[in-house]
């Protein structure tokens, strides 16, 4: 039985003029009431939805070259985007330096082909495009999140808030978040640099766990740089940077265990970055809603 909470109907307080522009402007938001999953959604529970349906995620589909023009045909076989961690300090402007397409990674197979989800039942499914979070959501009779759902319900009633749990920053005698602890991204600290059991961490003021990191979390918005008026289709959300690649992007919220404070604090509930909707990485999964 999914564990759901109730988050009340409120005019939420959202974003940030604190931290990155794309988290401005500070604005509220009238939010009628719904339920949302306590936890991630986990290995497990996706195991269930694909033993019933069959369903095949889109890092298990075969892909068409006529979709990325330029790409190279080893890049063209089903996989995933996989996090590796560097032998030593790099330059943080690299990301290539630390993700890598990863033939045969999927959510069954989360760091390669050779890897698996045998010890990581509870922990949140991961490798999902936004269809296959969106496939789950419809099979258990729930749906994705609007971003201002998510966010809201980030807040756990703490208006304006910094963090998941209020103001301050969390103190080295008591974790609070499964964010990357150590030297990013080469050296965690012991327990961290990984996804870990949903629920690890307190919860917020809702009930909630893991609003702050373990992974990113798909929600239905389209991005856009403003998130005020919120992106009216797909074609508003295409990579500017990368106009060869006509991929809709989705904004995913809340951090994940890769978010260093020396490189992504984006553990917070204002936090937001877009995702190409037909790729699933290491640190990204969802949680599901019911209005």
């Amino acid at each position: 039985m999914t564990d759901l909470v109730w988050i009340p109907a409120q005019t939420a307080v959202l974003g940030s003029d604190r931290h990155y522009p794309e988290e401005a402007p500070v604005r509220q938001v009238d939010v009628e009431g719904f339920w949302m999953m306590a936890h991630q959604v986990t290995n497990d529970q996706f195991t269930e939805f694909v033993s019933a349906t069959g369903y095949l995620t889109v890092a298990e589909r075969p892909l068409n070259p006529a979709d990325y023009p330029g790409a190279p045909r080893e890049n063209l076989e089903p996989g995933s985007m996989v996090f590796t961690r560097t032998p030593g300090p790099v330059d943080l402007r690299h990301l290539g330096q630390w993700w890598t397409w990863t033939p045969g990674a999927s959510w069954r197979h989360p760091v390669g082909p050779l890897s698996s989800i045998g010890r990581r039942s509870d922990h949140p499914v991961a490798h999902v495009a936004y269809e296959d979070a969106e496939a789950y959501a419809e099979w258990a009779g729930m749906a994705l999140p609007t971003e201002t759902e998510w966010e809201t319900a980030a807040r756990g009633g703490l208006h304006g808030a910094e963090f998941t749990w209020g103001d301050e920053p969390e103190q080295p005698e008591r974790p609070l978040a499964n964010y990357w602890h150590g030297d990013f991204p080469w050296r965690p600290e012991k327990g961290y640099g990984r996804t870990t059991s949903v629920g690890t961490f307190p919860p917020n003021g809702y009930g909630l766990f893991d609003m702050a990191g373990n992974v990113w979390e798909w929600t239905t918005d389209w991005y856009a740089e403003d998130p005020s008026p919120s992106a009216c289709c797909a074609e508003d959300s295409y990579d500017p940077q990368q106009p060869q690649f006509r991929v809709p992007r989705r904004v995913v919220k809340g951090g994940s265990f890769l978010c260093a404070d020396s490189y992504c604090r984006r553990y917070r509930p204002a936090a937001r970055r877009p995702q190409p909707v037909d790729t699933g990485m290491s640190h990204i999964g969802f949680r599901c809603v019911k209005r």
